[in-house]
């Protein structure tokens, strides 16, 4: 059955705008699955999911400084959501490797901390960057680059969602 011709309106953009090749955000959106792929491997020996992983590193690095960080501020710091980001912590906290505990100069507020478990996991962690580097089909300079290129996309973005906000307010 042939399909009924129907007329079409003249676009005044070039339809190649439209083709998925062409969108960056589809570009981006593939790359980071493909990227979340290749980690699974990796962190499974660990125990972690990749959103696990990254919380993780956040807890590294504050334990580094001595600082507990509030769920608000790992959220902030991991653009996620206290919906998504709860399951997250209930669960290394079920594994032991974190622990919640209220903040003693404001009670509203709840604090991450690394166990002994989760402080010793740091040190078979440091495998996962390496072997990513390592399978890596970009060179390190051209990774950094990109790196640093989507950071500046990130901060912009962040930005504009902030101004969008707050003009809506």
């Amino acid at each position: 059955m042939k399909r009924e011709a129907r007329e079409r309106p003249v676009p005044s953009m070039p339809p190649a705008l439209l083709h998925l090749e062409n969108q960056t955000c589809f570009a981006l959106y593939s790359a980071s699955r493909l990227l979340t792929r290749a980690y699974r491997p990796l962190l499974e020996p660990l125990g972690l999911t990749y959103p696990q992983y990254l919380v993780m590193m956040v807890l590294w690095e504050a334990d580094d400084a001595d600082e507990r960080p509030s769920v608000s501020a790992l959220g902030e710091r991991l653009l996620l959501d206290s919906g998504t980001l709860t399951p997250l912590l209930k669960r290394l906290e079920a594994d032991g490797l974190v622990k919640r505990q209220r903040a003693s100069s404001d009670e509203r507020v709840v604090e991450i901390a690394l166990t002994d478990r989760g402080i010793a996991l740091r040190e078979q962690a440091f495998a996962v960057p390496c072997a990513m580097l390592e399978a890596s089909p970009i060179p390190l300079m051209e990774m950094i680059d990109l790196r640093n290129l989507t950071d500046t996309l990130v901060k912009a973005l962040v930005k504009a969602e902030s101004e969008r906000q707050s003009g809506a307010a």
